[in-house]
């Protein structure tokens, strides 16, 4: 079942590599993943935006405007889970997924939607689940817009997004 998972993932994503936590270190398509267990996972894939940290010092907030849904790198982040899962406290059924974020200036906003097609506009109508993320401060600007996830207790993982100055978080637990 894991190798049938990882293979429908790849076949998906056009070949890109799918590992825990993998990113690519040039702007472009990289996914991140959490394994529940050998048969239970989910992944996210998303565009990396890399930013020139003088020139985009208030890049959230300014390009990217509080309260608007955002697709870094112009298209939405996909999520794909062959577990149920929920995030902040919402179902989500196994399936694929479109994933958005709304940063405002003291939380974030998670939105999974069940439209699939990412070159679609948003419609608020097919959203899933909206779920607040928290933010913190990085300690030094991340240049690069980076998804990862990391275990947080035995059938939870918090996925991490890093972008400028901003961390944002949210835990998806295994049902």
């Amino acid at each position: 079942m894991r190798y049938a998972f990882v293979l429908a993932i790849s076949c998906i994503m056009g070949g890109y590599a799918v590992g825990q936590n993998s990113t690519s270190t040039t702007p472009g398509p990289a996914t991140a993943t959490c394994n529940f267990s050998d048969q239970q996972q989910l992944a996210v894939q998303y565009q990396q935006v890399t930013l020139d940290n003088k020139k985009d010092k208030n890049f959230i907030g300014h390009d990217v405007p509080y309260g608007k849904v955002w697709k870094p790198g112009k298209e939405p982040l996909t999520l794909f889970t062959n577990s149920p899962v929920t995030i902040g406290g919402k179902n989500v059924p196994v399936g694929a997924y479109t994933v958005y974020l709304i940063p405002n200036e003291k939380d974030w906003t998670l939105v999974v939607s069940k439209n699939t097609d990412k070159s679609a506009k948003y419609d608020e109508s097919k959203d899933l689940v909206r779920a607040p993320m928290q933010i913190g401060q990085l300690p030094a600007p991340e240049p690069q817009f980076s998804v990862y996830f990391a275990h947080t207790g035995p059938k939870e993982c918090t996925m991490r997004v890093d972008i400028a100055d901003t961390r944002a978080w949210v835990p998806f637990e295994q049902k």
